[in-house]
């Protein structure tokens, strides 16, 4: 009887990582818009607009790194509910960017911080499901039992 299916022991998958920094920073900033809605200070709005834009560049970061894994055949079939999760916080996180870049109080509410936490719930489902886009690559071990 063969062996069951198991995980790759080759390297593990680069966009999860990517994926899961970016999600991590564009959380932080649903945190830093609550923070400026409770004392009014800029800074915290600042705060919000850079977690915001970093977030954004470890996004397309993680595109790429998604991209390498389809072409070195590491990733296997893209799992559409996490595709869209991922890329319905990252176009909401585009439009959230350029609401930031506002003046003092209008730059947070009330789109900012809406926007904001949307992208957190988001990002915190697909936080649940695996911070990844794909399914791992499954292979056949060698032998019978």
């Amino acid at each position: 009887m063969p062996r069951p299916m198991t995980t790759s022991p080759g390297m593990p998958l680069f966009h999860p990582f990517f994926v899961g920094m970016g999600g991590a920073l564009l959380i932080a900033a649903a945190f830093t818009d609550a923070m400026y809605v409770s004392n009014s200070l800029m800074q915290w709005a600042n705060f919000s607009a850079w977690l915001i834009a970093a977030g954004l560049v470890l996004a397309l970061l993680a595109t790429i790194m998604l991209l390498i894994d389809g072409l070195f055949g590491r990733a296997g079939r893209i799992r559409l509910p996490d595709l869209v999760l991922l890329g319905a916080a990252a176009i909401l996180s585009l439009f959230n960017v350029f609401v930031h870049t506002r003046d003092a109080w209008t730059s947070v509410m009330p789109s900012g911080i809406v926007l904001s936490w949307l992208v957190a719930v988001l990002l915190l489902i697909a936080g649940l499901r695996g911070w990844r886009v794909t399914e791992i690559r499954a292979i056949r071990t060698r032998g019978t039992v």
